[in-house]
């Protein structure tokens, strides 16, 4: 029973044109091709780069951090207080007004002071500055030192310029040395991101990442088992394109470089937008899921593998969007970029101009929509203004 499933699974119909199959992918003459059983030493591989992740953030990016001038603001803890955790660890983080002075009532302290502590509990479970540098860090120098690696792999091959070429002889194109550790290394550097995803920076878009590793690490596997290692390389290089420049972007930002920040996301949006709106979907894509339909039939392995490559291009599409709000954010005034993704940090002054909006609303009394008019902000300082 399970070996006529394997079979049925594993059909040459499914996953290759008509007229090809696994047996297209057999070692003969010399010449060498991708085999399943070599993606198990993406394994090693990726506790080998959490490893390293550790001696590099340790021993490169604390120096380098101190070097930039990135340092945390010293934060006030919230006193222990059982009913106020209890709520926060099983409720909720964030409590509605009534939620607030149910709260006060059960403990005695004031709705200031229960929404103090909660401000306060909150940041403490907030990513410090320094870790947030350190991921970042070490993220910049994997894209770099991939992009580049990506670059001497590819800049010799004909495909890298006439994208067309990656389906010749498909699939009967012997695997490169240099593709091997191309794909291995970049595959098992997202495996290690899966596996560091629990104590990693959790950012807004923490779902959409998710979504983007397992659809790469999907999308590298299949490309190999199939050998669509051409096109993978070209999809590899072209994400890598751009990575690196959002996080030393992100490392300048943590070490309040306005300028130098503010100029490098620019590059960085750019390349974004070039590389994933326009490179990939009208060059590798239409390469991948239009021109070999003059080539081949459909099947399954062609729909499986674009319908992989659409859900990326979503995600693409999701997060130019965020970055065209960066941009359009910063420009006109000058400021430092913010992280769409990112959760402010809270301010003791937050609480502050929530007492006084609340004091406002109790004097002014008069109500629009069920919520009082307020009409006092043209004193308020512009850079008060941008914090909130």
């Amino acid at each position: 029973m399970l070996s006529r499933l394997s079979e049925l699974i594993w059909a040459d119909w499914i996953w290759f044109p008509e007229g090809h199959g696994w047996a297209d992918l057999t070692d003969h003459d010399g010449k060498v091709f991708p085999k399943p059983q070599d993606l198990w030493a993406t394994i090693p591989i990726a506790f080998c780069f959490l490893v390293i992740r550790q001696i590099f953030e340790r021993t490169v990016a604390i120096p380098l951090a101190s070097l930039l001038g990135v340092s945390d603001k010293q934060r006030v803890r919230a006193p222990p207080n059982p009913v106020l955790e209890s709520y926060f660890c099983s409720t909720s983080k964030h409590p509605k007004q009534s939620s607030i002075e149910s709260l006060s009532k059960q403990t005695g302290c004031s709705v200031q002071q229960v929404q103090r502590w909660f401000r306060r509990r909150r940041n403490q479970d907030r990513p410090s500055k320094l870790k947030k540098f350190r991921e970042a860090s070490w993220r910049f120098t994997f894209y770099l030192l991939a992009f580049f690696a990506g670059l001497a792999v590819l800049i010799d091959k004909p495909w890298f310029y006439d994208v067309k070429l990656i389906w010749e002889n498909f699939p009967k194109m012997p695997l490169l040395p240099s593709q091997y550790w191309y794909y291995m290394i970049e595959l098992g550097f997202y495996i290690s991101l899966i596996f560091s995803v629990a104590s990693d920076v959790k950012r807004k878009d923490f779902k959409e990442q998710i979504i983007h590793h397992v659809a790469t690490i999907a999308l590298i596997s299949f490309s190999w088992l199939v050998n669509y290692i051409r096109a993978g390389t070209l999809i590899m290089l072209v994400h890598d394109a751009a990575d690196y420049l959002m996080e030393s972007a992100k490392m300048f930002n943590y070490a309040g470089w306005r300028r130098t920040c503010n100029f490098i996301f620019t590059m960085f949006a750019a390349v974004f937008i070039v590389t994933r709106l326009i490179i990939l979907p009208f060059w590798i894509i239409h390469t991948t899921f239009v021109y070999p339909l003059s080539l081949y039939s459909p099947f399954f392995g062609f729909y499986f593998f674009n319908g992989l490559m659409c859900v990326l291009q979503v995600l693409h599409i999701f997060w130019a969007v965020l970055i065209l709000r960066m941009v359009v954010k910063f420009l006109p005034g000058n400021d430092i970029v913010e992280d769409e993704r990112s959760d402010k940090e809270e301010t003791e002054s937050d609480d502050e101009d929530g007492d006084c909006e609340r004091r406002e609303k109790s004097r002014n009394g008069h109500v629009q929509n069920g919520h009082t008019v307020l009409n006092n902000n043209h004193n308020v300082p512009r850079s008060l203004k941008a914090r909130r």
